[in-house]
């Protein structure tokens, strides 16, 4: 958008800017009079296609403006599913918490048992002596008894024991899943934190190009304003001068007061077509018609609505832009990572994923282009080609490349 306004700039200081040139000089002859309003009528004329050029041109920035305040509503949106999200997930690892106390709790009790267990078999110095209760009975009517007793009691510590081994078990694995969710609440809020970056970052933009927008069409329309005020004013002289001479002087002063200000509609260059039926060649310039024409939304570029209306993230951009080739990859950067096959920086060539660190690692993908260029939806700019060699791009760049077209 920048560079748009760069040319906006340009345009309305060649076009424009003459006119403030024009010396407002007092004719002494109709015939003078008329050449000076034919000069000034020309210049409104040019300055009509001019701001009409701007004013297209302002339409489109509208639009955009339009698709990027939409951006930010769904993205605000994503941040409060999200943070939602993390509120469940935080109570969720309470509740494994207090289960893992619990479980913990009663390991101990049950420890406790065993040993007490063991302190009532043992003798001192030596192993529990089994033979010794049950050969030590008085009659065979004791010595039955106590052999079902030593059954019992050795039962019972094995139960114990496979009790204390699942639930031993249980703790652990109880703990990975809490680990587990730590983990993911953490990405969870490094994403979260990466959004809100990108939605303040759109909103001082927007407010920079609403400001920018509302000086060019400002100065346009005084543009056309000082000009047409002096062809006012030397129609007003010719009328004077006509007054004071012979009707037939009015009447060809009066027919050369009626030139129309032409208007012209800007010109609108499409994108230049696909070349080819290579998927490298789909793939590397169906996006181009995005460019200017696009919002950065997180998760954009999965459903027609968003394809429809240029609302992409960079993930979803490389999804759409495969399918186009008749490719299928996944649609966030995690799958697209793993896909294909992984080659050295040396060996990129157009239609490979370039992968960047940003909020975090592989956080953001593109599709190279060649020359140390790529294409991608950026948050900053929707779909727009960046240079990787120099600047933020590179030196966000770890050498990530993937090759999924062969």
């Amino acid at each position: 958008m920048k560079k748009q306004f760069l040319v906006l700039n340009i345009t309305m200081t060649l076009g424009l800017g003459s006119v403030f040139a024009l010396p407002t000089a007092k004719a002494d002859s109709i015939s003078g009079i008329q050449s000076q309003r034919s000069s000034i009528q020309a210049n409104i004329k040019q300055a009509n296609q001019e701001i009409l050029l701007v004013q297209d041109e302002l339409s489109k920035l509208n639009e955009q403006l339009k698709r990027a305040e939409q951006a930010m509503i769904d993205n605000q949106n994503m941040i409060v599913k999200t943070e939602n999200d993390i509120t469940a997930a935080n109570l969720e690892i309470q509740k494994l918490e207090e289960e893992v106390a619990s479980l913990q709790e009663a390991i101990a009790k049950r420890n406790e048992i065993l040993k007490e267990r063991a302190r009532s078999y043992q003798v001192t110095g030596g192993d529990v002596k089994y033979l010794d209760v049950v050969f030590g009975s008085t009659s065979f009517s004791d010595f039955v008894d106590r052999v079902g007793a030593v059954v019992t009691f050795m039962n019972a510590d094995k139960d114990l024991m496979e009790k204390f081994e699942a639930d031993k078990k249980a703790v652990e694995e109880k703990q990975a899943s809490i680990q587990t969710k730590l983990v993911e609440l953490t990405n969870l809020k490094t994403e979260l934190d990466g959004m809100r970056a990108q939605i303040t970052e759109q909103q001082q933009q927007n407010e920079l190009l609403r400001e920018e927008l509302k000086q060019k069409e400002a100065a346009g329309l005084a543009s056309k304003a000082d000009l047409q005020q002096q062809d006012s004013s030397l129609a007003s002289q010719e009328a004077q001068m006509a007054a004071n001479l012979a009707p037939r002087v009015a009447t060809t002063t009066g027919s050369s007061t009626s030139t129309k200000s032409s208007t012209t509609t800007s010109s609108y260059i499409p994108a230049a077509p696909v070349q080819g039926s290579g998927a490298v060649s789909i793939v590397t310039t169906v996006g181009n018609r995005y460019i200017g024409n696009s919002v950065y939304v997180f998760g954009g570029g999965r459903t027609a609505y968003d394809v429809a209306n240029g609302r992409f993230d960079c993930s979803g951009f490389v999804h759409w832009a495969f399918a186009q080739a008749g490719i299928s990859v996944g649609a966030s950067t995690d799958s697209l990572k793993n896909a294909g096959r992984k080659v050295s920086t040396s060996e990129m060539r157009p239609g490979d994923l370039v992968f960047f660190n940003t909020y975090k690692t592989d956080g953001h993908v593109g599709i190279y282009l060649g020359g140390g260029n790529f294409i991608g939806s950026q948050n900053s700019t929707g779909v727009a080609v960046a240079n990787m060699s120099s600047g933020y791009w590179a030196n966000h760049f770890a050498g990530k490349v993937v090759r999924i077209i062969e």
